[in-house]
């Protein structure tokens, strides 16, 4: 039985760890060839290896998605090796640091902008022109349910993730006729190293976010993983534009 997207080339930005790897790990189980980018070669080699040693095809190339030249010399490396680009996952970001509007520095709210809200604008600028040629193709964004509400204590964060969304929402309907899809994923807490970086210094904390789970729990990687190949599959073929919150029933509440 063929896989869900059995001969596509898909790339995946931050693919080195979390949300990114389980990502590339699931796309190329289910029949794609993936480009496998991230700005931390050691992870994005690791994630092309799993991927190998299963039997599945892919390749990795470092990029900074903050920089507008890298961004394109990725998806002409990504054409040049593989012809094509059928699926993107825009993943690639940083959680920035935890602090109010006012306490937020100009230094955390631009580097945090610059990496989860201009890196995704700059893949659409550069991922949809080639997949104009080509007739069509499948882009998912990771924005987040803070891209969705507010959360205390993560101004630079939740802008960023409520940009992604827009963003996602505008090249929707600007390439629908197109044949070109866009959506977004919005995941609630996962269990990433992300996380445990961002928790670090709060014993518990994640425990204390999973109790607020309708749930009972946090997300797991795979879980994301799943929902974006349904997206980027044809089974997905009349969903665009939507910010799919992935995120246990925490936003129902």
């Amino acid at each position: 039985m063929a896989g869900l997207v059995q001969g596509k080339i898909a790339l995946v930005t931050g693919g080195g760890s979390g949300i990114g790897r389980a990502t590339s790990l699931a796309l190329a189980k289910e029949g794609a060839k993936v480009a496998v980018s991230d700005i931390v070669v050691a992870g994005g080699e690791e994630t092309v290896r799993m991927i190998t040693a299963a039997g599945g095809e892919a390749t990795f190339i470092k990029a900074d998605v903050a920089k507008a030249a890298e961004v394109e010399a990725l998806i002409n490396k990504v054409v040049a090796t593989y012809g094509r680009l059928d699926c993107a996952f825009n993943n690639a970001g940083i959680e920035g640091v935890m602090t109010s509007t006012t306490e937020c520095s100009e230094e955390n709210f631009d580097r945090t902008l610059a990496v989860n809200l201009k890196g995704v604008w700059l893949c659409l600028k550069h991922e949809i022109p080639q997949m104009l040629k080509q007739g069509g193709g499948a882009i998912v964004n990771t924005a987040s349910v803070a891209g969705l509400v507010g959360f205390q204590g993560l101004a630079a964060y939740v802008a960023s993730k409520h940009g992604v969304n827009g963003l996602t929402k505008t090249a929707a309907l600007e390439y629908a006729k197109q044949g070109i899809r866009v959506n977004a994923v919005c995941p609630c807490v996962i269990h990433t190293p992300m996380l445990d970086r961002l928790f670090s210094s709060q014993p518990g904390a994640g425990e204390t976010i999973a109790a607020l789970e309708p749930v009972g729990r946090l997300g797991k990687p795979e879980e994301i993983a799943a929902a974006v190949v349904w997206l980027c599959s044809d089974a997905a073929s009349f969903v665009t534009g939507l910010p799919m919150a992935v995120d246990g029933g925490l936003i129902a509440q």
